[in-house]
């Protein structure tokens, strides 16, 4: 593994556990969601469609019912038969109001005495058990429930597919008399499950109790079949028909890999079958969609936060790395620092053959400066001495603190002779220098001297001894009176 690499495999494992643990969450709340909507959906959401669509249907759908009941129990259609129907008028004029108050599409009223079709226009025609267009009425005459919901043809209105609310006419003592009621067109019905259907956004259509289609709206491609051949609901078919309260039924079944939810209701007053059915998929696109959106967004946070960890990361370890590299007092390299460059200095200039020279520097008589001005000037004029030689030195050349009041100077692809030069520009350039010029901590002026050793590294030479030269030659330094350069053979 490389440096670097290592340097951010911590950060590499941070960012990998973040980002698994952010998709955790992220799946493990969209399959919360997602069952929470499945619950909700099979539990809450389809029974209230359910229950909404019956408050819609008592409304539209079954008017014609509780109209019909109201012109069966009419007296004036109770008295107009036992008086012999003796004015046709008189009906005609009542189908027609009937008709006119309540946006029906037909009104009619079917003796058995007389076998007379009465419609708002007049009379239609006269029933006939040999008719197969008449057999409705003889078997509403044999009904043992009060009433029927019927699909069929509409002979008033050009054979109009229509549903008719067939009731039965009963006298003062239960006798039967005929049949009255009135009929809403299919076309009619179906728009009203269209607008059922985009209301709700939900699947709607009725069967009858053998689970035959009997009302649907145009989005149903199947017109005339039963629910027992339908794939998938054929699964539910049974439960769907055996339910003959008025109470919701949750069922589901699967379709094309799809889960389907339905929720089931039988309506008495018509004798059919309300379904109403939800494709989860659908309802979870919306989810998905929100989920797409969080991810990007939580994606999008996630990478601008590693980032920021990144770029701080990388901060605090070129600070860390600085530090531990850097004297804190003069901002050159330290002597740990150092070493490194050195043996990196040998190596160069082993491979270019070119020279390499080190020079030591030591401060003259720095602790009387101390004990006479105090530690903040002795710090500034180690400050004001790594500035100076920063600014005499050659680009190249690399200056360190090695000691208290001593500095090492190594100095490439430099000859002896040259070295000297350099170092001997340097002392004078010190020497020549008010240190109190940069400072408030004195009053007049402050003056210092150095004292160096130069020495060139020899071929093979170690580190230690080539120091030793150089600190050898600055001894030397010290001993004829300092302020001074001496350079080691």
């Amino acid at each position: 593994m490389s440096k670097s690499l290592k340097q951010y495999s911590l950060l590499i494992w941070i960012s990998l556990i973040l980002i698994l643990g952010f998709m955790a969450v992220l799946a493990t709340s969209y399959l919360v969601s997602k069952d929470a909507l499945r619950r909700g959906l099979s539990e809450n959401m389809l029974p209230i469609t359910g229950d909404n669509i019956y408050s819609e249907i008592q409304k539209d759908i079954l008017r014609p019912v509780f109209v019909s009941a109201q012109m069966a129990n009419d007296t004036f259609v109770r008295d107009w038969i036992l008086d012999g129907e003796q004015d046709g008028a008189q009906i005609s004029r009542y189908l027609k109001e009937i008709k006119l108050k309540n946006n029906a599409i037909s009104s009619f009223f079917v003796s058995d005495v007389t076998r007379n079709y009465y419609y708002p226009d007049g009379l239609l025609k006269s029933v006939s058990e040999t008719e197969v267009r008449d057999q409705w009425f003889f078997r509403v005459k044999n009904l043992k429930a009060a009433y029927e919901t019927n699909v069929d043809i509409d002979m008033a209105n050009q054979d109009s597919m229509t549903i008719f609310t067939n009731y039965r006419v009963l006298d003062y003592n239960g006798k039967f008399l005929g049949v009255v009621g009135i009929g809403l067109t299919l076309n009619t019905m179906k728009h009203l499950i269209d607008t059922y259907q985009s209301r709700f956004q939900r699947k709607i259509y009725f069967v009858d109790k053998k689970g035959n289609l009997v009302l649907s709206g145009s989005s149903f491609k199947q017109k005339k079949v039963n629910i027992s051949t339908l794939p998938g609901l054929d699964q539910i078919a049974k439960q769907i028909l055996a339910n003959t309260k008025n109470e919701s039924l949750h069922l589901e079944y699967s379709l094309d890999n799809e889960s389907i939810y339905l929720n089931s209701r039988f309506i008495p007053e018509l004798g059919w079958h309300l379904l109403v059915e939800q494709n989860l998929e659908s309802e979870l696109k919306p989810l998905q969609k929100l989920l797409l959106v969080n991810a990007a967004i939580g994606f999008g946070i996630t990478i601008a936060v590693l980032l920021i960890v990144l770029f701080s990361v990388r901060r605090y370890q070129n600070r860390i790395e600085k530090s531990a590299a850097t004297d804190p007092l003069t901002k050159l390299l330290n002597r740990q620092a150092f070493d490194f460059v050195f043996q990196q200095a040998i190596l160069d200039s082993e491979r270019s053959r070119q020279t390499l020279c080190v020079a030591l520097m030591d401060i003259d008589h720095f602790k009387k400066i101390n004990d006479k001005h105090g530690h903040l000037v002795g710090d500034h004029v180690l400050r004001e001495i790594a500035a100076i030689s920063r600014r005499s030195l050659r680009e190249s050349d690399v200056i360190c603190r090695w000691g208290g009041e001593e500095f090492l100077l190594l100095l490439k692809n430099c000859s002896l002779e040259k070295a000297t030069s350099i170092a001997e520009n340097l002392r004078s350039t010190i020497a020549a220098n008010d240190f109190s010029r940069t400072t408030d901590l004195t009053k007049g002026r402050l003056s210092l001297t150095v004292s160096m050793g130069v020495a060139e590294c020899k071929a093979q030479e170690s580190e230690d001894s080539v120091f030793e030269r150089a600190d050898v030659a600055l001894y030397q330094a010290k001993e004829n009176g300092r302020n001074s350069v001496y350079f080691a053979e």
